[in-house]
């Protein structure tokens, strides 16, 4: 491998080569937890097989017009008229010139996307059950896209090409990307080393002013004279890190937060060890956000605060609140949710993993580790987006032998947390499974039956249209669970993209002003489009509840609570790899 100077002295050994390589990437996506793309792909297909035989009908059709579809495509080839499908167009996997100039490739091509249909339509028309009917859509399309000749130096003519070129350079360089990925146990999807948390990545200037089992607590320095009298209280989620709200200065909502008045706080959840694997939902309700308020109210010696929370974090502020109702406690005077499910009706893709079947199965695994791994949370959120998040990285990274570009929201995406076991099993048992934190009384939280309907403070939701976690019309149907002065806004993009949307960008559009209560669909058609970003929308909604000006406070923290350590804090640097 070293000396590659006679690499391309024999083609056959050429072709070998490649084919290795193939098989390398191959044994890289299974590594990182992806195996039963195959295994549940061969489950449900011999589960549809076995009923088709009930009606074969369907089958013989489809087998029929594939046949036809490919002899026409053996015509088209001989005769030199273009054959090129629409999908195959719009395909960024297939934008080289080859894949269309070049007969072969374009017969590959071609051929591929006959081959997608036929299984494609096969398994759309199998009527099952709607659980096993999502769940063969779902890894047909898996194995669909793991089978794209893209993802093979020999059927891919950009890196035949660019391994020519470099004399086989490129597949050196591949080669070692590939095994400095298997000793990470994941594909990189960016320039990793570009990062550095406090310096180019989590930079707003902060402290930590108390820290216990579950969390750090971070105050933001001011950068105005004044500031707004009620805090804000940033739930972040646990799954993941708290920067992604506060990755450059570009794009900081953190940043955007303290640069218009306010005094912000932020939970840093721990990032869990096997020693934690007993922390339960009450523990991040009671240990996690409850004393995070207590602690903000006596640091800014204020009697109410505002909370900001995103995904799981804003499930358990939901469940926090309604505790506090219950206890009749008004220590949050409103509530922003960002792409927060409280009904798990809809669960998004994520349906897919979610069965009880499943459930069982990944809940007796995570009570013998004794957590959720995050590098297997990981592997579940990228298969879902697996031609974006697994296979552009597989090719540009082994088959090519490039090094992915540095990005921000990627850095933050491969830097994993794990979730306790008892907190894990809780929820996946009864918000994914049981959803019961819809039901009036169906949970007690730290003592107290609780009911998101008894919740009456102002809320603001910010979902996104193109969710894929927690779709939109399943977010909306918070607005019919609490009771207080609603304010639901709809952004343009998906889960990320669509909260971090920077003001100073001016990009993308929002939704706003729909009539409530009359289901999403009405919402939506009744509904403002605004351009830009929803940042400056949130804003003017915060303002009225943020109490009156005063002076900046001079220090972090106050006498019982002095800052620890500097921002970003010791917590979020805890990695599982």
């Amino acid at each position: 491998m070293e000396n590659n100077s006679n690499l391309f002295s024999n083609p056959q050994e050429f072709i070998n080569y490649l084919n290795q390589e193939s098989q390398k990437v191959l044994a890289m996506y299974s590594s990182a937890g992806s195996e039963d793309i195959f295994k549940q792909f061969s489950q449900s297909w011999t589960d549809l097989a076995a009923k088709s035989f009930e009606d074969p009908t369907a089958w013989v059709k489809a087998i029929a017009d594939y046949q036809q579809a490919q002899f026409n495509l053996w015509q088209n080839l001989l005769s030199g008229k273009s054959s090129e499908q629409e999908n195959a167009k719009s395909d960024r996997r297939f934008a080289a010139e080859e894949w269309s100039k070049n007969p072969v490739f374009s017969y590959i091509k071609e051929s591929y996307f006959l081959g997608s249909k036929l299984l494609s339509e096969m398994a759309s028309n199998a009527n099952l059950s709607e659980n096993e009917q999502r769940k063969l859509e779902f890894y047909t399309q898996q194995y669909i896209d793991a089978m794209s000749p893209t993802n093979f130096a020999v059927t891919n003519p950009e890196v035949m090409q660019q391994a020519l070129d470099t004399n086989g350079q490129s597949l050196v360089d591949g080669l070692k990307n590939l095994l400095s990925d298997f000793e990470k146990g994941r594909i990189s999807m960016t320039d990793e080393s570009a990062f550095t948390l406090g310096d180019n990545i989590a930079t707003t200037q902060g402290s930590v002013v108390f820290e216990n089992e579950m969390l750090q607590l971070i105050q933001y320095a001011p950068t105005t004279e004044k500031v707004y009298a009620r805090p804000t209280l940033i739930v972040p989620p646990c799954i993941n890190k708290f920067y992604i709200m506060d990755l450059q200065e570009h794009n900081s909502y953190v940043k955007y937060c303290v640069d218009q008045g306010q005094t912000v706080f932020l939970i840093s959840w721990l990032n869990p060890t096997v020693e934690q694997r007993d922390l339960n939902w009450d523990n991040y309700v009671e240990d996690g956000v409850l004393k995070a308020v207590s602690t903000v109210k006596d640091i800014t010696d204020s009697s109410k605060i505002n909370c900001v929370s995103w995904c799981i974090g804003g499930t358990i502020l939901a469940s926090t609140l309604a505790v506090l109702a219950k206890r009749k406690d008004d220590s949050i005077a409103s509530a922003t949710f960002l792409t927060t499910l409280t009904d798990f009706t809809d669960p998004g893709d994520l349906r897919v993993f979610i069965d009880e079947q499943q459930v069982e199965q990944i809940v007796q695994k995570v009570d013998e580790d004794g957590l959720l791994k995050g590098r297997s949370l990981a592997t579940a959120f990228n298969m879902l987006r697996s031609n974006d998040l697994v296979w552009s990285y597989v090719v540009n990274n082994y088959l090519k032998g490039q090094n992915p570009a540095p990005f921000d929201i990627l850095y933050w995406n491969s830097d994993s947390t794990n979730l306790p076991a008892s907190m894990y099993n809780f929820y996946i048992n009864n918000m994914y499974i049981g959803n019961k934190l819809v039901e009036p009384g169906g949970l007690t939280i730290c003592g107290e039956q609780i009911d998101l309907r008894d919740i009456t403070i102002p809320v603001y939701f910010l979902s996104t249209i193109d969710d894929h976690i927690a779709p939109w019309k399943g977010t909306f149907a918070g607005t019919e669970l609490m009771q207080g002065n609603i304010e639901f806004v709809l952004g343009a993009s998906g889960h990320v993209a669509g909260v971090i949307n920077p003001v100073s960008k001016n990009r993308r559009h929002y939704w706003c002003s729909g009539e409530l209560g009359k289901g999403p669909d009405h919402w939506l058609e009744s509904a403002q489009r605004e351009e830009g970003s929803w940042w400056s929308h949130w804003n003017k909604w915060i303002k009225p509840k943020a109490g009156k000006k005063t002076d900046a406070p001079a220090t972090p923290g106050n006498a019982s609570h002095p800052a620890i350590e500097p921002a970003p804090g010791r917590y979020v640097s805890v990695r599982v790899d």
